[in-house]
């Protein structure tokens, strides 16, 4: 069986795609990432995969001539931090690291699947469509999703679009996202919080048509992101950027809520004041447009935001995950 590579495997989306292969019988995988936590040597300590190389030893190999037998790459790796200012570190590590596997890929006959983000979007000036003709026009409000911006700018402009597939992943929840440190999840997050306190603080709105905590997002559970991320790795027919979510918007205190029932609790969210410098960058509506991902035979139901927090909580962080 050929190799499959998976960069960012031991982080929370690809650690979770690792599992997924290990679950249908592949283990021949290359784990590619930083292990710079704990948590993320926890999240490979549990997988079968055939070897491992640092995220700064896979261009190298390469170009030297290595893992030429690979049959697919699910390139996952990235730095997702929304915060992050460094303009240069992100060209490299998420623009220019993308380019050269999609030129490896096509080059060799290979298949790509790689993360875009639904952080290109913005503050949803043109919406959530998934259309490629709307994607030069899309304004990311940090350099983080510009830094996915340009690559897909790149895969349009040089017509990598019919021989890869890019995935704008909404906000993903779920069991492997430990080490993601500020970056984790709400649920994540707040888990602890209610055990500590008993309470959830959630920022107030800056924007009057938006009730404190009524802010909306598309949070989509990682085991359906998985789900997703198979089906353009078996399938190379199906080509182009598409949304992964679950077209349907929820608002902060519905998630907070989903958690406190979760636990067996009664709802007790406190509104607290949002950090000057996110205000310029924060999102307050983000839904996918899912249709062109369902039109082309996608058709698997996404799990209920109240059910899959209850799986995730109970099945993943009351067992100490």
């Amino acid at each position: 069986m050929a190799r499959t590579i998976v960069t960012g495997g031991a982080g929370f989306i690809g650690s979770n795609v690792v599992r997924a292969l290990n679950e249908r019988g592949e283990d021949d995988i290359l784990v590619v990432d930083d292990l710079n936590h704990p948590l993320k040597e926890r999240n490979l300590a549990s997988l079968r995969y055939a070897e491992y190389i640092d995220k700064r030893e896979l261009r190298p190999a390469i170009a030297a001539g290595r893992y030429a037998d690979a049959k697919a790459v699910v390139h996952l790796g990235a730095c997702s931090s929304t915060t992050e200012r460094d303009e240069a570190y992100l060209d490299d590590n998420n623009t220019a690291y993308t380019d050269f596997l999609a030129k490896w890929c096509i080059d060799g006959g290979r298949r790509l699947v790689y993360a875009s983000s639904a952080a290109t979007y913005g503050a949803g000036e043109c919406g959530y469509s998934d259309d490629v003709a709307l994607i030069p026009s899309l304004k990311p409000l940090n350099l983080y999703g510009l830094s996915k911006q340009k690559f897909d700018m790149i895969a349009i402009e040089r017509g990598y679009l019919d021989k890869i597939a890019g995935l704008k992943f909404f906000n993903v929840f779920g069991p492997g996202e430990g080490h993601k440190g500020t970056m984790r999840s709400m649920i994540c997050k707040s888990y602890r919080q209610i055990l500590e306190t008993g309470r959830i603080g959630l920022f107030k709105s800056y924007k009057p048509e938006y009730p404190d905590g009524g802010q909306v997002r598309d949070f989509v559970y990682v085991k359906d992101v998985v789900a997703q991320i198979l089906f353009f790795l078996d399938d190379p027919s199906k080509n182009g950027i598409f949304n992964c979510g679950t077209g349907h918007a929820r608002s902060w205190v519905d998630l907070a809520t989903a958690v406190f029932r979760a636990m067996g609790r009664e709802p007790a969210i406190d509104f607290i004041e949002m950090p000057e410098e996110l205000r310029s960058q924060y999102q307050y509506f983000t839904e996918a447009d899912m249709s062109k991902t369902r039109a082309i035979g996608f058709t698997r139901p996404f799990m209920e935001l109240e059910d899959a927090v209850e799986d995730y909580v109970r099945g993943y962080l009351a067992k100490g995950e």
